[in-house]
């Protein structure tokens, strides 16, 4: 299924590290010759040191990530030194912003360096006490009022100005991220939003043109990103996943967690009314207890109320994006818990929208196990996959800045080598 890497070089291969609520994943990949990601290993194990995207216990993830690194790299036979990692969490906000810069020579094309300038002062704002911006990400071009371009390289003009979304994290939270990949001695070679890598994996250029919102509902968070014009409008994270659905059935049912789980999973349902009464559960007693009987209808109708409630949530972010009538492509659901049965159906009838699940293994090459085409991967091969873009974006601009003979070379990167910095500081 893996192949063999003995010659390959090491830069061509991209790791995603994925460090979520109920699991911590590793996948290793590249891009082949028909522009496919090609998967050359990966590693999963449970995550027992985070809590709604938050780092609670250093050690136990640390050990979690070890494992699952040694795991992906010994089948995908390469050694793992650096990661594309995800970030999650209820303390992520964003917000829009303008800058521009005004020109000294007018006479020549824009350049690199300017348009890495307008880049480099937004990472400058004043925000607040605590906080840390964790992502720029330029969404259009202005230049002497010329609104619409996506590329100003080597264009005239006296004035350039830039849209920017702009990330923005607790210091600490994004501290103990890069702690626990350095302690388990990687690392971090860029630092990604889960929903952002997520939808990279299973949107559509042509949903992301139309207008669309991606939901990527994980164990401990839901996760929003707003896409219109190929360019992202809005962010959010909503502090409620699966695991407080498995919770809700825990306590309804007054069985162990263990228990919750698997019904969810196994039995599980987003609509009550598509179960009868007579379909039951037998689930087994506790130390010589008596078994418990449980109907589906009523394990649907537990699950149905914290989903409504998940969705009540997104279709309040998406309102407050101002996007919610220009989503002509709809609701992509993504990630482990939308998997739910019936969850579509019950998102579609709440929201009034189009609504279909978001599968990763439209961008993977067709020999890649099963198990990586399901949406709990989603965030793993979208961090590949922007990992892959953000490599070779550091490499054009190394060669670019090379051969303008500049000092420092390998400015592609400085940006996010610099954040690390901040964060180590703080």
């Amino acid at each position: 299924m893996f192949k063999n890497l003995t010659t390959m070089e090491q830069s061509d291969i991209i790791v995603g590290l994925d460090i979520g609520t109920t699991k911590i994943a590793a996948i290793v990949g590249r891009l082949n010759e028909l522009g496919k990601i090609e998967i050359l290993g990966f590693g999963k194990t449970d995550s027992y040191g985070v809590r709604r995207g938050m780092v609670n216990n250093i050690e136990n993830t640390v050990a979690g990530i070890q494992q699952v690194v040694e795991f992906a790299g010994h089948r995908a036979n390469v050694d793992i030194n650096s990661v594309y990692v995800s970030i999650a969490g209820q303390h992520i906000k964003s917000q829009q912003h303008q800058g521009h810069i005004i020109r000294d020579n007018r006479e020549d094309g824009i350049t690199q360096e300017e348009i890495d300038r307008l880049t480099n002062d937004m990472y400058k704002l004043v925000i607040n006490p605590g906080e840390q911006i964790i992502e720029v990400i330029p969404q259009e071009y202005t230049v002497d009022g010329e609104t619409g371009i996506k590329a100003p390289r080597g264009v005239l003009g006296s004035k350039l100005e830039a849209n920017f979304h702009i990330i923005t994290g607790q210091t600490l939270a994004a501290k103990n991220i890069i702690k626990c990949v350095e302690s388990a001695k990687l690392t971090a070679a860029g630092l990604i939003l889960e929903p952002i890598a997520s939808a990279e994996a299973v949107l559509s250029e042509e949903e992301k043109e139309a207008g669309v919102a991606l939901v990527d509902i994980g164990g401990g968070t839901t996760d929003l990103a707003i896409f219109q014009d190929n360019l992202i409008r809005y962010t959010a994270v909503i502090p409620l996943g699966g695991d407080i659905v498995t919770e809700d059935i825990k306590k309804g049912c007054s069985i162990i967690k263990r228990h919750a789980e698997e019904l969810k999973v196994r039995f599980g349902s987003s609509v009550a009314k598509e179960n009868k009464d007579e379909e039951i559960v037998t689930i087994p007693g506790l130390q010589g207890r008596p078994s418990k009987e449980i109907t589906l209808r009523n394990l649907a109708g537990i699950i149905q109320s914290r989903m409504t409630e998940i969705i009540d949530h997104v279709c309040y972010e998406i309102r407050n994006s101002g996007y919610e009538d220009k989503l002509i492509g709809g609701i992509v659901l993504t990630g482990g818990g939308s998997q739910l049965k019936h969850l579509a159906q019950l998102t579609s009838f709440i929201t009034g929208m189009d609504v279909r699940i978001g599968y990763p293994s439209q961008h993977l090459a067709n020999d890649l196990p099963k198990e990586l085409g399901s949406p709990m991967f989603a965030t793993g091969v979208g961090l590949v996959m922007l990992g892959i873009q953000q490599s070779e974006e550091k490499r054009k601009k190394k060669d670019y800045y090379s051969s303008k003979s500049t000092s420092g070379s390998g400015q592609g990167g400085k940006f996010f080598n610099v954040l690390v910095e901040l964060f180590k500081k703080s």
